[in-house]
């Protein structure tokens, strides 16, 4: 399952690559035809204007931050449903032992098994992949409306021309930091860890590092509000270091449990005078 949704995350990213580059350069008005010029480009870039407060840059930031402030109910539901996922991994270690044959019987039963627990524990193992295909669409419109509606293709902010790339590569490198700073902590959280998941913390900044240097600044100045958005959230609403904590704590309470019963059982004999 988990190797299904790094899949599905990778493929969106790349998936995103391609569609950013390969979109189409002609500009976005009123006057514009079709669903997505007219009703979502066009719409994007006019939300934008309206909270630029006469500098593009500040509009992409408020924008940004309404549109994190928005997905907060999806990521602490994916946040949740993480959490619970990670707490059944030794059930289904148990059941991947107990059902290990290839044959296609076997493998059925044992994709049966692990959608009763995740049932029975009401967790959705896809809920994590919700937020980035939420987020693929939305980076899709603010990238063309930066590249295809004048005012924004030619808004500055800071250093920046935000319809072309940062030539300093300053918003790039900190949008790589944000969004290892966000894996990382997030990965903190979870029972375990293994090699992919400590891969996917690192080919994750480095892909926004290279799109952030060949695409349009405004597109990297969203990549880095969201991600320290989403670093201060993490801290806030599912802090990493106090899950361990907790579990450290929880896993102390057990073995003192456990020493106390053992105790009990055997109790010391008296002896004789």
């Amino acid at each position: 399952m988990k190797k299904y949704k790094r899949l599905l995350l990778m493929a969106g990213i790349v998936g995103l690559a391609v569609v950013l580059s390969g979109c189409g350069t002609g500009e976005v008005s009123a006057q514009s035809t079709g669903i997505w010029d007219r009703y979502i480009v066009y719409y994007f870039a006019e939300a934008i204007k309206a909270l630029s407060f006469g500098n593009v840059g500040i509009g992409i930031i408020l924008f940004t931050l309404i549109i994190r402030v928005i997905l907060m109910p999806l990521m602490h539901f994916q946040t949740k449903s993480m959490r619970k996922t990670q707490e059944l991994q030794p059930k289904l270690k148990a059941l991947q032992q107990e059902y290990s044959a290839k044959d296609p019987d076997t493998q059925r039963k044992l994709r049966e098994e692990q959608q009763r627990l995740y049932a029975e524990n009401n967790v959705n193992p896809y809920a994590g992949c919700l937020p980035l295909l939420v987020q693929m669409p939305i980076l899709m419109a603010l990238w063309q409306s930066i590249s295809r509606v004048p005012e924004l293709k030619q808004g500055h902010f800071l250093w920046l021309n935000l319809g072309t790339a940062d030539p300093t590569f300053i918003l790039p490198i900190l949008a790589a930091i944000f969004t290892f700073a966000s894996t990382y902590l997030s990965s903190m959280s979870q029972l375990e860890s293994n090699a992919s998941m400590k891969i996917m913390n690192f080919v994750m900044p480095v892909m926004i590092l290279v799109m952030g240097v060949n695409l349009a600044s405004g597109l990297s100045l969203y990549w880095v509000v969201s991600n320290a958005f989403q670093v201060l959230q993490t801290l806030l609403i599912n802090n990493p270091f106090k899950i361990r904590k907790e579990r450290e704590e929880e896993a102390q309470r057990i073995r003192e449990k456990e020493r106390a019963m053992k105790k009990a059982m055997n109790p010391k004999k008296k002896r004789r005078k």
